[in-house]
């Protein structure tokens, strides 16, 4: 099977250009502009994919909160582009979404078919509007949702906690009041194989590593798995406001993988301890 992957060269594009197997994959990246609608057509015509994983986006939340036209063309606009495309030459869509499309206020974790409205920021809105372009113009996508993502190369809370360490500073100060799933791009890759694998599967699937934790609690376990004595101090999000509002609930529940019969997502401890035995 031939899989075209937007935005190969981020974060999760290079995890799924080095982790996939059994098929031949495409990557493609800022040579084809999602935005420009004959751009992503060339791409699709000349390659021929019978999917495409959808992972180009505008993911600098604060950065969307001051370019929030750029924000909606890529996140909404360019997943239309890609969507209308893989519709015209009968390709799959697998599109990869995110935690702020939801209010992010809930007091328990976000199911599949939980309200969803945009959240409370530029980022989380311009992607919800193009999760309703995958479902309106693809032919049976999957849109799957990640959160807390860290990876191979970076950048991430993991790569950012390790260099803050090596500053050797008293203290760190790390948000404890907001609640999420913190994720490795190895345990997206394996699932998304699962979801490659099962042509018959379509909706949206989150796919999130199970157990929670605060930045606070992610940012002690990464020094514990390093070894690292680095004093960390919870504090609250009021402390570092931020030009886009941070959701206090990130959780996110994988109903729709349990109703698949998938296996599950590992705990996040787990993947975590896996990541930083390895090169990152």
């Amino acid at each position: 099977m031939k899989v075209l992957i937007t935005g190969a060269k981020g974060m999760l594009g290079r995890t799924l250009m080095e982790e996939l197997k059994g098929f031949e994959l495409i990557p493609t990246d800022l040579e084809v502009d999602i935005t420009e609608a004959q751009q992503v057509d060339a791409a699709m015509a000349l390659h021929r994919p019978e999917c495409v994983i959808h992972c180009a986006a505008m993911t600098a939340v604060d950065t969307c909160e001051t370019q929030k036209d750029l924000a909606f063309r890529i996140n909404a606009w360019g997943s239309e582009q890609v969507a209308r495309a893989c519709a015209t030459y009968n390709a799959r869509l697998i599109a990869i979404s995110t935690d702020y499309v939801f209010p992010g206020d809930a007091d328990k974790p976000y199911s599949e078919t939980d309200f969803v409205n945009g959240g409370k920021t530029v980022y989380g809105q311009s992607k919800f509007a193009g999760e309703k372009a995958v479902r309106k113009y693809a032919l049976d996508p999957i849109v799957a949702r990640v959160a807390w993502l860290y990876g191979k190369g970076g950048p991430s809370f993991v790569h950012a906690m390790l260099s803050l360490a090596q500053r050797k500073l008293p203290e760190l100060k790390v948000v404890h009041d907001q609640h999420g799933n913190p994720t490795s791009t190895l345990a997206v890759a394996r699932h998304l194989q699962m979801l490659l694998e099962h042509p018959e599967l379509k909706g949206t699937f989150h796919l999130t590593c199970e157990g929670e934790a605060t930045w606070y609690d992610f940012a002690c376990e990464i020094f514990r798995l390093r070894g690292i004595a680095q004093q960390v101090v919870p504090c609250t999000t009021a402390e570092f406001p931020r030009p886009a509002p941070r959701p206090t609930n990130s959780r996110l529940e994988k109903r729709a993988l349990r109703l698949a019969g998938l296996p599950p997502m590992p705990h996040w401890k787990d993947a975590l301890a896996e990541f930083l035995s390895q090169e990152i």
